[in-house]
């Protein structure tokens, strides 16, 4: 299997799907993604029910990369928040992700506690202490093979020409791949892809800060890498909601509008093929 460094090589860009349970990473893995993309928003939403704002822990979020490696082929991109503390802790971090299976460490220079890039009220740390956990981030990882994804938040707050400084100086510290956090138009997207020689990743969040733009568009722009973080959880709400709602007014699902993932196909997607596979060989 590729590495996501050799396939960063490749001409087209990697459309990464946002994955936060088991069952989405499943589907997700199921289709041929060239990489996916653990949100740490979705990881938060469906394992504690709670805002992206800082309050999962590093222990929360690497139990669902090694539970989401584990279980699929695809290379995965994990959101590591800030690090969950300082330097050491970042250490501990970056260590842990890499042998939990992550192919990838998304890092962020938002003060704690954070916040989703796409919400208001986000603040930066000052950038020498950013350029210190790229550095950490570095010298701890085991392989090359494993990227560090520096993402600044600062677009928001202090304004374009910071963030491409703030990038500037994180490529010059070692990132693998920049992340500008929620430029606002097309045209500062175009900017910042016009002023880096790394790989680039945008963030399509629907509904959210930046204009979601298609395939053929973020490629021509110069993007590397498009993340989809939310596609996948908002709708999975939606559905959920429609089909609750049926259930609750009409007390069955006999008359839903809703499109069921077959039953059985369903059941051989979660592995109930190796479990007769098994049972046949045992038996």
């Amino acid at each position: 299997m590729k590495s996501l460094s050799q396939r960063l090589k490749q001409d087209e860009i990697l459309i990464a799907p946002g994955v936060f349970d088991m069952i989405s990473a499943k589907v997700a893995d199921s289709l041929g993604f060239d990489v996916l993309y653990m949100t740490g928003y979705g990881v938060v939403a469906s394992h504690l029910g709670l805002p992206d704002a800082g309050i999962a822990t590093y222990t929360d979020m690497v139990s669902r990369v090694r539970q989401i490696a584990e279980g699929t082929k695809t290379p995965l991109i994990a959101d590591g928040d800030t690090g969950y503390g300082g330097l050491l802790n970042l250490e501990h971090t970056v260590r842990g992700y890499e042998r939990a299976g992550a192919t990838a460490i998304q890092l962020e220079d938002q003060e704690f506690p954070k916040k989703c890039g796409h919400m208001l009220g986000r603040n930066v740390v000052p950038l020498d202490d950013m350029l210190a956990k790229i550095r950490v981030a570095r010298d701890t990882r085991d392989s090359d093979e494993f990227l560090i994804i520096a993402r600044t938040d600062s677009r928001t707050t202090l304004g374009l020409d910071e963030a491409l400084r703030r990038a500037d100086a994180f490529a010059e510290a070692g990132a693998d791949v920049l992340f500008v956090e929620s430029p606002e138009s097309e045209e500062e997207m175009r900017t910042i892809c016009q002023r880096f020689d790394l790989p680039l990743l945008a963030n399509m969040v629907e509904g959210g800060r930046t204009p979601v733009l298609s395939r053929d568009e973020l490629q021509s722009l110069g993007y590397k890498i498009a993340l989809f973080p939310g596609s996948g959880f908002l709708a999975a709400g939606q559905a959920l909601k429609a089909v609750y709602t049926d259930l609750k007014e009409t007390g069955s699902t006999a008359g839903s509008k809703v499109d069921f993932y077959p039953f059985a196909e369903f059941s051989q997607l979660m592995g109930f093929g190796q479990v007769y596979d098994f049972e046949q060989k045992y038996k």
